[in-house]
């Protein structure tokens, strides 16, 4: 698995959507100190304290199988930029935790597959 300080330092590596919504990076967020954030441009809102979530692979995980699940379902209502842009967060999560998975993008409209190799991967499941 990829080290925290690693994906800070090479975040273009992981973030393919940064021309349009950043979508990958705003869930990374989540790890980061709100000190941190404006170094990706981005800065707090609200008086919400946050606490970073802890870099481990199951708190990664919970945001992979999150991220996959809401792709899934916007495949499946042919929801495409949304889906699309998904299935960039989700192979960015895979490239992180460096779990072997194919998904190279190039599996037709929606990105079906893509979804499903992940969903099958850790077995999980739609309705969980």
């Amino acid at each position: 698995m990829k080290t925290l300080e690693y994906v800070k330092t090479h975040l273009d590596e992981f973030e393919e959507d940064n021309f349009l919504d950043r979508r990958f990076t705003k869930r990374f967020l989540d790890f980061l100190p709100e000190e941190e954030w404006k170094n990706y441009g981005f800065r707090k809102v609200g008086d919400k304290e946050h606490v970073p979530t802890e870099w481990t692979e199951e708190n990664i995980l919970v945001h992979l199988k999150r991220d996959a699940l809401f792709g899934k379902e916007k495949a499946e209502n042919e929801r495409g930029i949304s889906s699309e842009l998904m299935a960039m967060v989700v192979n960015a999560w895979c490239k992180i935790l460096e779990n072997g998975l194919n998904l190279d993008g190039n599996d037709g409209w929606y990105h079906h597959r893509q979804f499903d190799v992940v969903l099958d991967h850790y077995g999980w499941k739609e309705d969980e």
